[in-house]
């Protein structure tokens, strides 16, 4: 149920707009008069304000409408500035391309490309200020005075709901108050809850609920004008597709949209984004590399190779091998099935033991001693692990998917575990820009099968860009 103060606010909302769309018109028409932008650029074409007026008259209107089809006067009280922010931009852009379509076609318009650009960026500065001002009071009155709290019903008792629980008590800017915390489903209870201290929104997370006993809760919160919501299960939030066999309904639970087209768009992209790291890079590695020989060949006579192939399993449980610019004293990196590798092995094991700051299947060593002077600064900033943009090119992994484990890792995994294994391995992901080697196990996992069951390139272009803005942070040793 929407609330008086949230429906004030959102009306509220295209006045405002409409204002700050003429401040920024006027604004632009201003600037353009300033001597010194004159004689920095000579006017082409003069009109008067009156003419120019009519013109942003029809103009405000379309923008407005522009705005309300990209979602802009949406009516929620804990919207996030920033995708706000990025929403007036797109939408204010879309209203620039239809201003220049319509001067090509009808020349009668001004055609000042000045007052053009200068009034879209006024715009998008304009608006955002005020809906961030107006935002701000918002949440003023929503924190201090408790105008637009939504009064809410949590149905459950378990796991997730006890999390929504605390977060809501602890951030009032969310806009919730908690009226309410019942174990089951019953419409005795939830109307004398709604009698007594009212009720806006509801919240199930119940996995016993029955289908009947579903229906008439949605049909009561219909009938008293209360939000339903609910957690899913798994199954509910899976993707599927619905058709007809043998003239029944069926729905297909789809995996993953990595099929067919899919498939083919994300292996395009790995080739092409591969080869362009590889060439941007191959300086960069060529030091590294050189970096590497230089400190094998003073520590020990008989060196060591500067690529490491480390045996990892892949998409459908496949072995390959993961090149990384060796970190590690050589002696440590030896072939397992010598006398000298098991020797390494047995080593690793009780580093695993005593230093390991991961729970679950995998491990990450502490201050591992194992490592060179040069390989713990590649290794901290994961420069490492260049060498793997040849993987994806040869097709082994791919830019953005689960990390590649190592055999005895993967043995250790519980049966659902090994849907990591039915996409390739990828050098970043989801889990990587989210907290790197620092998320234990299971939080990786939600995060890959997250990404393997909503997988789209874009998500992929964000993820490498993200994993960017990441990649110097120092890693935990």
């Amino acid at each position: 149920m929407k609330k008086r103060s949230e429906l004030f606010f959102s009306a509220i909302q295209v006045p405002m707009d409409a204002a700050m769309l003429l401040l920024a018109a006027l604004s632009a028409f201003s600037i353009r008069n300033i001597p010194e932008i004159i004689a920095l650029k000579p006017k082409l074409y003069n009109f008067p304000l009156d003419t120019y007026l009519n013109i942003i008259f029809i103009i405000i209107p379309l923008a407005l409408l522009i705005y309300a089809m990209e979602g802009l006067y949406n009516i929620k009280v804990t919207r996030k500035f920033w995708q706000e922010a990025m929403k007036v931009f797109s939408a204010t852009s879309i209203v620039l391309v239809v201003i220049i379509v319509t001067i090509f076609l009808k020349r009668e318009w001004f055609s000042s490309r000045f007052i053009i650009l200068a009034g879209w960026g006024l715009t998008v500065f304009y608006v955002t200020i005020g809906r961030y001002l107006l935002q701000k009071i918002q949440k003023y009155l929503l924190e201090t005075r408790s105008i637009g709290v939504h009064r809410l019903l949590l149905i459950g008792r378990n796991g997730k709901m006890d999390r929504i629980l605390k977060l809501i008590k602890k951030d009032k800017s969310l806009g919730y108050k908690i009226v309410g915390h019942v174990e089951t489903a019953s419409i005795r209870v939830v109307r004398e809850i709604r009698e007594l201290k009212g009720v806006d929104e509801i919240i199930i997370c119940d996995s016993l609920l029955t289908d009947s006993e579903q229906e008439k809760l949605i049909d009561y919160c219909a009938i008293n004008n209360i939000s339903y919501k609910f957690i899913p299960t798994t199954l509910q939030t899976a993707k599927f597709e619905a058709g007809i066999f043998n003239g029944e309904p069926i729905i297909e639970i789809r995996h993953t949209p990595l099929e067919g087209w899919g498939k083919i768009l994300k292996r395009a992209f790995d080739i092409v984004s591969s080869s362009v790291f590889i060439i941007i890079l191959s300086p960069l590695m060529a030091v590294v590399a050189l970096l590497v020989k230089l400190e094998s060949l003073f520590e020990n006579s008989k060196g060591g190779p500067i690529i490491y192939k480390n045996e990892r399993i892949g998409s459908d449980g496949k072995k390959f091998n993961v090149f990384k610019f060796r970190y590690m004293k050589w002696e440590f990196c030896t072939n397992p099935n010598t006398s000298a590798g098991k020797k390494a092995l047995e080593y690793e094991k009780e580093l695993i033991k005593k230093l390991s700051i991961k729970k679950g299947p995998l491990y990450k060593i502490k201050d591992d001693p194992r490592k060179t002077r040069i390989g713990t600064i590649i290794e901290r900033l994961s420069i490492d692990e260049l060498p793997q943009f040849f993987n994806v090119l040869m097709g082994d992994m791919s830019m953005v998917g689960p990390r590649p484990h190592q055999e005895r890792e993967v043995a250790k995994y519980n049966e659902y575990h090994r849907r990591l294994l039915t996409i390739k391995p990828g050098i970043t992901g989801m889990a990587q820009v989210s907290g790197r080697s620092d998320l234990e196990f299971e939080d990786e996992y939600k995060l890959d099968v997250f990404y393997i069951e909503n997988w789209s390139l874009w998500q992929d272009i964000q993820i490498c860009l993200k994993t960017v803005l990441v990649l110097f942070k120092k890693r935990r040793n």
